[in-house]
């Protein structure tokens, strides 16, 4: 069953003094191409202030919990202070050739 928590994005920490480079693979496939960048860790917290309603209802259901992820695309960008919503769907059984999406 898919679930939806909300969480703040409480830090964001550079994890790295030097940039790296990131090869990017073509969804088509074909040859990668590269870009230079640097990673970023990100920590989240379950949102249970009971400010609002629907602050109230989520924690509720997701008293306490901490989410710490790592990115390197430099594409994506989250801001500290500011709400999200995680959204959990199981992965359904599919073949693939190997490749992770």
């Amino acid at each position: 069953m898919p679930t939806r928590a909300k969480f703040r994005c409480s830090t964001v920490e550079q994890t790295s003094n030097q940039p790296y480079e990131r090869k990017l693979y073509p969804a088509g496939g074909g040859e990668p191409t590269a870009e230079m960048t640097w990673p970023r860790k990100y920590r989240f917290v379950a949102v249970t202030d009971d400010s609002t309603p629907e602050n109230q209802r989520y924690a509720q259901y997701t008293p306490s919990g901490e989410l710490t992820i790592q990115v390197d695309n430099p594409n994506v960008a989250f801001e500290p202070g500011t709400d999200y919503y995680l959204d959990f769907t199981p992965v359904e059984d599919v073949a693939t050739d190997g490749a992770n999406a």
